[in-house]
């Protein structure tokens, strides 16, 4: 993702905003371990969910990290395309699954690549639909969330530019007053992401108490929203 910077866009609220030649804010969060939106498992929407994801062939992983997710997804039978700005937690995913991948230079990005896994390491908006390759399904968990609001409408758009009409999609969103914390990860309410997905079929699956340490220290004004989107 790209990197970002505080700054200040609405009264007594501060936010992350990007700065488009910096990349220092996520480089940093690995490189010091501030990886509390890392869940170590599969997610349990995923699991529960996955079913929706049809027969797809590839699935895309946006701003992946080394989630669990992946390994999970090409457990079911899906091959996997993540894309994630710090290479180093792509080189820990493969690390910590005791996998040699290929690496190569795939246009501003450098792949990764073992079975059925591809994890490209470079920004996010640099990805285009033939250097990501055909995928016909996505999972979003920590992507839009980790996003300010200026750049999630733009990462809405651009996943457009990735995914075929007839795709399916499952994106966790979280929600909390904005207020009560400074994000990441941001509050993303539903009708915010209907409207980033308009004219598109959204439906919400379930919802249930947000976790992790930040967010649960919110107690039950922050809950976990998880929807199945169909471009």
């Amino acid at each position: 993702m790209s990197a970002l910077r505080r700054v200040t866009v609405r009264a007594g609220v501060l936010y992350v905003c990007p700065m488009n030649n910096e990349t220092d804010f996520w480089h940093r969060r690995w490189r010091e371990g501030r990886i509390g939106f890392h869940e170590g498992q599969p997610n349990g929407y995923l699991v529960t969910h996955h079913a929706l994801l049809g027969n797809a062939r590839r699935v895309l992983v946006p701003l992946c990290g080394k989630t669990e997710d992946l390994a999970f997804l090409t457990s079911r039978g899906h091959q996997v395309v993540g894309l994630e700005l710090v290479e180093d937690a792509v080189r820990a995913f493969f690390s910590e699954h005791q996998l040699t991948p290929t690496v190569s230079r795939r246009g501003a990005f450098t792949a990764y690549t073992a079975g059925a896994i591809t994890l490209l390491a470079g920004d996010f908006f640099d990805a285009t639909r033939d250097l990501v390759g055909p995928v016909d399904a996505l999972f979003d968990r920590a992507a839009i969330i980790a996003l300010p609001e200026p750049m999630r409408e733009r990462y809405a758009a651009h996943l457009k530019t990735l995914l075929p009409a007839g795709a399916s999609a499952l994106v966790v969103t979280v929600e909390y007053p904005q207020a009560q914390m400074e994000g990441p990860p941001f509050s993303v309410a539903e009708a915010e992401l209907r409207a980033h997905f308009a004219g598109l079929s959204v439906e919400l699956l379930a919802q249930g108490p947000a976790e992790g340490p930040r967010l649960s220290a919110l107690g039950p004004s922050a809950r976990e929203c998880c929807f199945h989107v169909r471009f």
